[in-house]
């Protein structure tokens, strides 16, 4: 941890504490999720999400779920 890093979370702590994080959630979710959506996309393209979804595979004890996007979901 630098000072950059620190300014940072004092930056991060702020928007949590005056409401504008939340805010931001609120907002993102009205309009769709289209940021999150995203977001979800790109990181389940990561390797790491890969070597994961193998591993839990090979563990049926863990009783292993694949997590699917709202649109994929079945309600």
């Amino acid at each position: 941890i630098n000072d950059e890093s620190r300014e940072e979370m004092r930056k991060i702590l702020k928007e949590i504490q005056d409401g504008s994080y939340a805010e931001g959630w609120i907002k993102e979710n009205r309009t769709g999720r289209n940021w999150f959506e995203a977001q979800r996309a790109s990181e389940k393209q990561e390797p790491i999400e890969k070597v994961g979804r193998d591993l839990r595979k090979a563990m049926p004890f863990l009783n292993p779920v694949d997590m699917l996007a709202p649109s994929e979901a079945k309600v």
